[in-house]
């Protein structure tokens, strides 16, 4: 049991020092055996738990010893975490770049609470061929003040433009207006808005309105529900959900041939499927993208409802309806 319980800590101390040499470095090999002995270590640590467990009866809570023990293990748990998914995240910024092979920029999402993980994620993406960022306006940032360093501080590390999604709570802090000008005209590095807090139509023209000229332009989003209002009041695009991409491009190659009525016709056509992504999103978006061939399966890590097979049923059916607009089966799959 002593062997046991020094374990963890042998192998939370070699992981320190070699993440310690990957920062310095920035050796992958030295970051691969990091992640390993850290999670050699919350493994160790985790069975050392559920033995003291069994062995009294109750989780090993109680005492400062115990507190701290727990402590570096949800601390060790959070950071693998965090680490596994920002390779996630960077991994899919090199499929999509190859995948583009230059015909377009690519605006990366970097959105986090902290500046130094996005600054680091903006960091790895630039490059990897990143023009811009994406960046939530935090929800943690309580005023227009907070929000200003963020953004500023931010900025200054990137040297690039950056996008502020505006989303409500709890993903965002959803600025209004008055709060929102103040930050472009403090960090003119902020040259596009996606605004998604509602009534998101509104909120964008006074944002066109009044701000700065170091804005660029305004795109809407929340998964496309309100893209009419929005193009209509200005906006240079919208930016939803995956799931229906190439009908979104139809109805904006409409609205660019100034032809309304398709643009109507189009997203009257499509809504039934963006209502019930307003609800499920990513258990509706999975599960479009897995009818139509393009990923494996539809688990998700997200929190939020599932579908049963009432719901599947309702929206095989509605994309039925709109199967004229979507590309063949063997042109995605």
């Amino acid at each position: 049991m002593a062997l046991t319980a020094w374990l963890p800590f042998v192998l939370y101390a070699a992981a320190a020092a070699t993440y310690l040499v990957h920062f310095s470095t920035r050796d992958k090999k030295a970051g691969l055996a990091a992640t390993a002995l850290l999670a050699g270590g919350v493994l160790a640590h985790t069975f050392l738990i559920g033995m003291q467990t069994m062995e009294v009866g109750y989780a090993p809570l109680v005492g400062t010893t115990a507190a701290v023990s727990a402590f570096v293990w949800l601390l060790g748990l959070a950071y693998l975490y965090v680490e596994l998914t920002t390779e996630e995240r960077l991994r899919l910024v090199t499929v999509v770049q190859d995948e583009l092979a230059g015909r377009l920029p690519l605006i990366v999402g970097i959105s986090s609470t902290s500046v130094a993980t996005s600054a680091m994620l903006g960091r790895e993406a630039k490059a990897r061929g990143a023009a811009a960022f994406m960046v939530a306006a935090p929800a943690d940032r309580r005023d227009t003040h907070a929000q200003v360093a963020f953004f500023g501080e931010l900025a200054s590390a990137l040297a690039a433009p950056l996008m502020l999604q505006n989303v409500p709570p709890p993903a965002g802090a959803g600025l209004t207006p008055d709060a929102l000008i103040p930050i472009l005209q403090a960090v003119p590095g902020v040259a596009y808005v996606k605004e998604e807090t509602v009534p998101s139509g509104q909120r964008l023209t006074q944002v066109r309105h009044r701000a700065p000229a170091s804005l660029l332009a305004v795109f809407g989003g929340a998964g496309g529900r309100y893209v009419t209002d929005e193009l209509r009041r200005g906006a240079a695009g919208s930016m939803p959900a995956i799931e229906l991409a190439e009908v979104h491009a139809k109805l904006m190659t409409a609205h660019r041939a100034r032809d309304d009525e398709r643009v109507r016709a189009i997203f009257t056509r499509m809504l039934p499927i963006l209502n019930v992504q307003a609800v499920f999103r990513w258990a509706l978006t999975k599960h479009v993208l897995h009818k139509r061939g393009l990923i494996a399966h539809t688990r998700q890590r997200a929190a939020g409802p599932a579908f049963d097979a009432y719901d599947r049923v309702e929206v095989d059916a509605f994309l039925h309806d709109i199967r004229d607009l979507l590309l063949p089966d063997d042109a995605v799959s």
